[in-house]
């Protein structure tokens, strides 16, 4: 068997290499030669069976002839690859070697260009969407996804505040510079942001690419059966980078040992790399104990394979985002970053990384020297929910209301105001207890020569309570009138003078004083803030498993819609430090949602041990 022959034979099947038996499913061959033209070229071989036994062909010069036909009639455009026959010992193998192609997409005429074209993932082939469709157009014609000119958009849709914060301090933003490094293209003789500059830099991004976002995940175990927390990061791309790594440092706990040389190139790649053009596929970032897998949305280009990636061979996907993460030191190793990561890892003696096409993603998985548990993360919370619980934290904060405390001192106040001068009522009451008595003979009862001013005062403070009440209503001012206790006169005077029975008692069964309304308002803002206590207890619950827009958390607590309540708690909640904006950046984005804080879960964690004690 020559070299080349078994340097064939003993490789697996991947995504440049396919065995096929014989040539019965025509069908299957021309997809795999489409794919291969369409992603890094290949070499499809018939006469190997699946336990890579050469079996050969009986006619191999009618297959050659045979196969020529089939690509000349079903493949679209037109394609040409190396046909060649080996033998060996009598057997003949034919071998078809494709190359990337600069006339791609091409498809099968039998299923048309939306529907006939394939790529190569890994061993198999896949229908190209028509996302993937236009990303193969492109990247055979040499144009950057992220160069393409947005024309309903101008130069005021960028955060130029950002740019400028992000840039050197000598670096002017102008029309020129951003012109340079491509934020700003011609498009019909005017100014226009590139898709890159709003992946970027763009104040409403999500609005342009609702999906230029990274999800960060922190499970407990090596599955994702159960997930610790969440994060989603909406930064402007090279922000984003930190908050990753922020991100890591968070669940890592102190003294753990994280490869951070190594995830930072691996996010930096994932953010430079992914194809921003797909929906639904943002960037991913899954930290387990044992490892941490970054995910970005997009296959290999033409011509890449994990292969060559590994050795440093590179080819930039976005070349707007490529240049400007260059110009803020962010990448500085162009065209090597994969072959760091393997080398760091060696270096630091970690398991070797991995690399996989899953899907239309790219994932690398680093692995950890040890396995860092969550526990050690939650360390700190735990702490956390200790000091609320010992401070009493937990009840201060539900009672989430600026006016409190005001409402306290003034509550103190109107029930000293009782005590005082309920003593003077009390013995009004006691007086027109056995019997209706005048103005006069109160007077006389309460050792007064004579009617003062504070009994003209409180007289009728205690009828207009309905605690007292005249004998001759019809004639307020009859020489004959006096003062009787009514029914709930008679039960604020015992309950007055029994023991433990206080003022704040009275008032909450209805027992009204001279100053009675005022407190009872004041009561009854304090139940309704015991009552707000339990709406708030229900918005932590909702978002302590993934954030929630404010009409999910609506309708999480049985409302058909934002009431104006909520929208009032809302706020108060978030600036109370409980929960926080996962776009903080954007309070009005469409896309905010409310996640829980640290503060918040450890209040929630005090608040439900409570309730179980």
């Amino acid at each position: 068997m020559s070299d080349f022959l078994k340097n064939i034979i003993t490789k697996p099947e991947s995504k440049t290499l396919e065995f096929k038996r014989d040539s019965a499913s025509p069908t299957l061959l021309m997809k795999t030669l489409v794919a291969f033209a369409n992603t890094a070229g290949g070499r499809l071989v018939i006469g190997v069976g699946d336990d890579r036994q050469i079996v050969g062909l009986k006619a191999p010069l009618d297959e050659e002839e045979r196969l020529r036909s089939l690509i000349a009639d079903s493949i679209a455009p037109h394609l040409i690859p190396n046909i060649e026959l080996i033998t060996l010992h009598d057997t003949t193998l034919l071998i078809v070697e494709v190359f990337v192609s600069a006339l791609r997409p091409h498809c099968l005429k039998a299923e048309g260009h939306e529907q006939g074209v394939y790529v190569r993932i890994g061993t198999s082939n896949h229908q190209a969407d028509p996302a993937m469709i236009a990303e193969i157009g492109r990247s055979a014609e040499g144009i950057s996804f992220d160069e393409m000119p947005i024309p309903e958009l101008s130069k005021d849709d960028l955060d130029l505040v950002a740019v400028q914060k992000f840039f050197a301090a000598d670096w002017r933003v102008d029309e020129q510079a951003l012109v340079t490094i491509k934020l700003l293209t011609s498009y019909q003789r005017r100014l226009v942001p590139t898709k890159g500059a709003i992946l970027l830099f763009g104040k409403e991004r999500a609005l342009h690419f609702s999906d230029a976002w990274v999800q960060c995940g922190r499970f407990t175990g090596t599955d994702k059966a159960v997930i610790f927390d969440h994060l989603d990061i909406h930064d402007h791309l090279p922000q984003a980078v930190e908050s990753i790594m922020q991100f890591f440092s968070k669940h890592a706990g102190p003294g753990a040992s994280l490869p951070t040389t190594i995830l930072r190139e691996a996010a930096i790649n994932a953010l430079m790399h992914a194809d921003y053009s797909r929906r639904g596929a943002p960037i991913r970032i899954a930290f387990f104990d044992d490892r941490i897998e970054i995910e970005n949305p997009g296959i290999l280009l033409a011509g890449m394979t994990l292969d060559t990636m590994r050795q440093g061979s590179s080819r930039i996907r976005n070349h707007v985002i490529a240049r400007v993460f260059r110009e803020l030191d962010l990448s500085r190793r162009w065209g090597s970053g994969i072959s760091f990561i393997f080398n760091e890892a060696d270096a630091l003696g970690l398991p070797e990384p991995q690399i996989m096409e899953i899907g239309l993603r790219i994932r690398v998985t680093v692995y950890l020297a040890a396995p860092i548990l969550v526990y050690e993360g939650q360390a700190q919370e735990k702490q956390l929910v200790a000091q609320v619980e010992n401070e009493h934290e937990a009840q201060e904060v539900f009672l989430i209301n600026t006016d409190i405390e005001a409402q306290d001192k003034y509550l103190k106040e109107a029930q000293h105001e009782i005590r005082v001068k309920g003593e003077v009522n009390t013995h009004i009451l006691a007086a027109c207890l056995l019997a209706p008595m005048s103005s006069a003979e109160i007077a006389a009862a309460l050792g007064h020569k004579q009617l003062s001013g504070n009994l003209r005062k409180a007289l009728p403070k205690l009828r207009d309570s309905g605690l007292i009440e005249y004998t001759i209503p019809e004639s307020p001012n009859s020489r004959l009138q006096q003062y009787r206790l009514t029914e709930k006169g008679k039960v604020v005077y015992f309950a007055t003078n029994t023991p433990g029975y206080d003022v704040a008692a009275q008032v909450k069964k209805g027992i009204v004083s001279q100053y009675g309304a005022q407190v009872e308002l004041s009561f009854e803002a304090q139940d309704d803030l015991f009552g707000k206590a339990q709406v708030y207890s229900r918005i932590l619950e909702a978002c302590s498993v993934v954030p929630l827009s404010s009409a999910e958390i609506a309708a999480a607590l049985g409302h058909k819609q934002l009431s104006g309540n909520l929208r009032k708690v809302l706020p108060q909640l978030r600036n109370a430090g409980l929960i926080q904006y996962t776009i903080e950046e954007k309070p009005n984005s469409r896309l905010q949602r409310y996640r829980l804080t640290s503060k918040g879960r450890a209040l929630l964690t005090a608040k439900q041990r409570s309730d179980k004690g």
